[in-house]
This record gives C-alpha cells, structure tokens and sequence, in this order.
C-alpha cells in the first residue's frame, strides 16, 4: 500500500500540472482509470476556520480505519491569489492518521477556486478510488458563498460548527445549511457542553423551516468532541443511514449522475478559458483592456466583447 500511496501522488501531481506538455498524458491517465472509480463514498467536510476540522477528520479516519476502510482524505488548502503558494499543512496535523498504513492524505493548493475547491479535486477522486480507496472525505478551506462546488463532488455533505453557534448561525448563509446533510457541533466537552446543547437546540429549531430535499433525508444535528472521540461513531451510523436511504430511493445513482453532467460542462468551461487565454494576442489584449477599464475609456462587457471578437478571429 505504501508503493501504491507514492505511485498516487505521482498521478495526483500529473493531473494538477498546468503544463502543456501534462495534459494529454494526464487525460489518458484519468480515462484509463474511470472503469475503476465510482465505488467508493464520498463524504464532504466545512465549516468555518478553527471548528477543528483536521481534529475531527483524524479522529473520525482513525474509527472507520478501525473497521478495515480504505481512507483517503483530499484537504483542499487556502492558496494565495498572489503568489500561488499554500500552506499545505493538514497532513502535518492529522500526523496519527497519515501513518496509517490503508489511509492517504493528501493536501492540495486551491489556487483561487471559488469556495476553495481545487480545479482538479474531481479527477483525485477518480485516481484515489481507481487506487481502492473506498472512502473519501473532501475537506474544504471553510464556508463561503460557493460551497456548492464541494456539494456537487460528494455523496454526502457534513457541516461542522462551533458551540454557542447561534451567534454564528446569523453569519452562514441559508444555502449552505440547506445543503448540509447533518451538521455537527464540534468541541462539545468541558465548559462547552452547555453552550453546545443550546446551539444544538437552536439548530434542530432552525431545520424545521427547511424544505425538504429531493433526496427525501431530513439533515441531522448532533453533537461530538473530536478530541474526546464522542459523537464519532453516532455520526457513522448518519453517513450510512444516508447512504442506504438514498440507494434504495434511486437517488445515489440519480445524484452521481447529475455531478457527472456537471463536470462535463466544468470541464468544458476550463478548457475554452485556458484555450481563451493562451490563444495569439489574447494576453496583450487583456493588458490594453485591463489599462482602458482603469482608465475609464471603455466598460468591462466592451473589452470583454472585444476579445472575444479577437478571439474568433
């Protein structure tokens, strides 16, 4: 398994490459594992910074490594719009987990992508699974108004909070709760437990007054302390409830289905971009637009319109 965690990273490493010349060998690469993939469950992890994410991700990897799945964790890391670096360092948080012999973590630079989804998240998945990992958690940089972009990669969604998230509650927008398959109330232990119960209670109250969701599941609100390991195995026993719900519906398949046509024209979308933008005299186009725009002298949909046209040519 080792062998195979560094020929994985390996591929990882080729279909993140923005260079040309990766490309076509990254495609292959994906093409000849697809018969491979789509086993597995996929389970996505936010919440906002310091909710304890890597803790609970490495308390709840170390219960299901205990009953024999195959772990791997994409952690998708805040990069900088400037220099294009990232921190990269939840594989140095979840130490205990990453040592594991079934588990592969790996953390990847966003690069900018909205809701901090790295652009080639769908493709690890792919490869991880090909690979026979047949869990895999997907845990992004924190709420924001795109968080949607983890939802459409995942089986299920898993929206972590602090106590006393009443508060918090007001700062979260309404589309990412509805999207939440359960939420969980991390860090209720110590003097938390009471602030904890309160925010659970308010949750519950607020679930209430969503619709329902095509999959027919009412989300779950329950609490844990991933330092204390509780609350972990009830929140298994959610993701296979889930999971069992939606297969004997239809909806899994349905759903799969659905994320799949969503990356095609994602797919399409970045490849007519990257075309756009290495396509001749499009780059010194863009600095004389860029150079207009701020000095007033034409409109954003001008310049937009008038590369486009460039571009046709």
């Amino acid at each position: 398994m080792d062998s195979n965690k560094t020929y994985l990273s390996k591929a990882i490493t080729l279909i993140e490459s923005t260079l040309a010349s990766h490309q076509q060998p990254a495609q292959e690469l994906i093409m000849r594992c697809l018969p491979f993939s789509g086993k597995s469950i996929r389970i996505g992890i936010s919440g906002s910074p310091g909710v304890g994410k890597s803790t609970f991700i490495e308390s709840f990897g170390k219960f299901l490594f205990g009953k024999n799945y195959k772990i791997a964790v994409l952690a998708i890391d805040p990069s900088s719009n400037r220099s294009k670096g990232s921190i990269l360092g939840d594989k140095t948080r979840m130490e205990e987990l990453s040592s594991l012999q079934n588990v592969f973590i790996r953390p990847s630079p966003s690069s900018g992508t909205l809701g901090g989804v790295a652009r080639k998240t769908r493709e690890a998945i792919i490869l991880c699974e090909a690979a026979g990992f047949d869990l895999i958690i997907v845990e992004t940089v924190g709420v924001g108004q795109s968080e949607t972009a983890v939802h459409s990669l995942v089986d299920f969604f898993l929206l972590l909070l602090l106590p006393g998230a009443g508060d918090e509650l007001q700062g979260i927008k309404r589309g990412i709760m509805e999207m939440a398959d359960a939420i969980l109330i991390n860090k209720a232990d110590g003097e938390n437990i009471a602030k904890a119960q309160i925010a659970l209670a308010e949750i519950r109250n607020a679930l209430h007054f969503f619709r329902l969701k095509d999959s027919e599941w009412s989300p779950v609100a329950e609490l844990c302390s991933a330092k204390d390991s509780t609350g972990i195995p009830e929140i298994w026993d959610v993701v296979c409830r889930y999971i069992d719900q939606s297969k004997s519906t239809g909806y899994f398949e349905k759903r799969r289905i659905e994320q799949y046509m969503q990356t095609l024209y994602k797919s399409i979308e970045e490849a007519l971009m990257t075309n756009f933008l290495h396509s001749p005299g499009i780059s010194d186009g863009l600095n004389q637009m860029e150079a207009r725009i701020k000095a007033g002298e034409i409109s954003s949909y001008q310049a937009a319109n008038e590369l486009l046209k460039l571009y046709s040519k």
